[in-house]
């Protein structure tokens, strides 16, 4: 039964991360949003499901708070936008939560982490 459950958080840590990656690779684009202020440009939803691509609303200092914690995401203010067994709510708002990973997901995100120095592609297990 761990060994399922570490393989959930593993999956939903890489799931997670490859939409953290996409977001950093918007993020330039993002930043040119100046016809609002403070800017507040569409991100894609960072849950763990592999068919979500909603926005989420975020100016660039609340992108930015998210990205400081690697093992912090943010997702759609819903329950059905949460994974309990690789996550916990650390903090909401009306445009969105963050989510803290937890046990492998936790490490998957530090191990994925594309500001991390040590970050790198994953060894195959």
């Amino acid at each position: 039964m761990t060994g399922n459950l570490s393989d959930l958080q593993e999956r939903a840590g890489e799931n997670e991360s490859r939409y953290r990656n996409l977001n950093e690779r918007i993020e330039p684009h993002n930043a040119a949003h100046v016809w609002v202020d403070p800017p507040m440009p569409d991100w894609v939803c960072e849950c763990a499901s592999t068919e979500c691509m909603k926005p989420v609303r975020l100016t660039l200092a609340e992108y930015e708070a998210v990205r400081s914690e690697p093992t912090h995401f943010f997702v759609l203010p819903s329950e059905e936008h949460l994974s309990l067994a690789v996550e916990r709510v650390v903090h909401q708002t009306e445009r969105y939560w963050i989510v803290e990973k937890i046990g492998a997901a936790a490490e998957v995100s530090e191990e994925l982490d594309p500001r991390s120095e040590s970050s790198g592609p994953r060894a195959s297990a």
